[in-house]
């Protein structure tokens, strides 16, 4: 695994019904739309058009096709990143209010939650998955499902695994503040994996998982570290590899967000970084580009409507043409479909707002 990037190998409820679970609570905001008016609109959010709408559910439906059996779904047919990949494809569904145990796709989400906490049960080490990419996705996936299943002891079992997944997490973190590959808290630390995992421990957090004011502490010193002081960008790691990067950028940005520092410079250079990139970044394509604009969304939504206003229509548009024919989207290595095509349903289905840590 090289740069800004994970390479894969081998009726809802409101966000305001979500369970809170020991810890400090923390209220859910209410979803926000954007004032950018366009045309053929839908679902009271003027910014996601018929069409987008459209090429969400045509993804759905394309990675229903592709479930296996036992409920998961992989990068190759052969198991490979299961973690990872089945956690984002529930994220998938859940950003179109879509949650195991009710709904249309009630069953096919069901088999995919019961296969993840099959396999957390399995690992009493609390660690999921083969990296610490799988482990930040799954750790994210199962909380923005704890309290949304109606089955109490399936929120028991996820409440389970979640804390033991966050307690991973928080041992694993490098004296600089960062992870890495594996939970080793002497394993180094690079940005593109302390996005993923900080992104899960926040979600868990604001959940009602204890999560130590320290470690949130030593997150925003390593962010600072491997921000560009002349661009505002972001380097895969404060100490080696210094070149900026879109996605670096993006998932910093928005790790620092979620670190409570919306209104810092490190924020607002971040994204003035990103916004003189677009729309080249947005329309020519970046490396990385569906993980890059994951996280790039994200960031915008929560730097304000005048941010978030300019950037959806265009990446909306831009994952509008790139649909295949068949629902999928294809970012054309490790990982294929599988990975880029959940991540452009969720970023598609961001006007939604129905996952609380999708929400400003």
């Amino acid at each position: 695994m090289i740069a800004c990037v994970w390479a894969s190998s081998a009726a809802a409820q409101s966000p305001a019904d979500k369970k809170v679970g020991s810890g400090k609570e923390s209220s859910q905001p209410a979803a926000r739309t954007s004032d950018t008016k366009q045309p053929e609109t839908i679902d009271g959010a003027p910014e996601l058009t018929a069409k987008a709408s459209q090429a969400i559910d045509k993804g759905l439906k394309f990675l229903l096709s592709t479930q296996k059996k036992d409920g998961s779904w992989d990068s190759d047919g052969k198991g490979g990143r299961a973690v990872g990949i089945t956690s984002l494809a529930l994220m998938a569904f859940m950003s179109k209010a879509q949650f195991p145990g009710s709904g249309p796709y009630a069953k096919p989400l069901d088999r995919g939650k019961n296969w993840l906490l099959k396999h957390a049960k399995e690992r009493p080490d609390g660690y999921l998955g083969s990296v610490m990419y799988e482990h930040g996705l799954a750790t994210l996936a199962l909380s923005e499902m704890w309290g949304m299943t109606r089955d109490k002891k399936d929120d028991d079992a996820i409440q389970r695994a979640l804390e033991a997944a966050v307690e991973v997490i928080v041992r694993s973190q490098n004296p600089g503040g960062g992870w890495r590959y594996q939970p080793q808290a002497d394993g180094g630390e690079d940005t593109s994996c302390t996005q993923t995992v900080f992104h899960a421990l926040a979600s868990a957090r604001q959940a009602g998982i204890m999560v130590p004011n320290e470690t949130i502490t030593k997150v925003l010193k390593y962010l600072k570290g491997a921000q560009n002081a002349e661009t505002g960008g972001f380097t895969y790691s404060p100490n080696g590899n210094a070149k900026v990067s879109v996605a670096c950028t993006a998932g910093g940005a928005y790790s620092a967000q979620l670190a409570g520092q919306r209104d810092s410079e490190m924020v607002a250079a971040a994204i003035r970084y990103l916004e003189k990139q677009s729309p080249g970044i947005i329309n020519r394509g970046a490396s990385h580009y569906y993980y890059a604009h994951y996280y790039a969304i994200q960031a915008m939504v929560q730097a304000g409507d005048a941010h978030y206003a300019k950037w959806y229509p265009l990446i909306r548009d831009a994952l509008i043409s790139k649909q295949k024919s068949n629902g999928a989207w294809d970012q054309g290595r490790s990982g294929g479909t599988a990975y880029s095509t959940p991540m452009a349903i969720i970023i598609l289905a961001t006007p939604h707002r129905y996952i609380p840590i999708y929400q400003r």
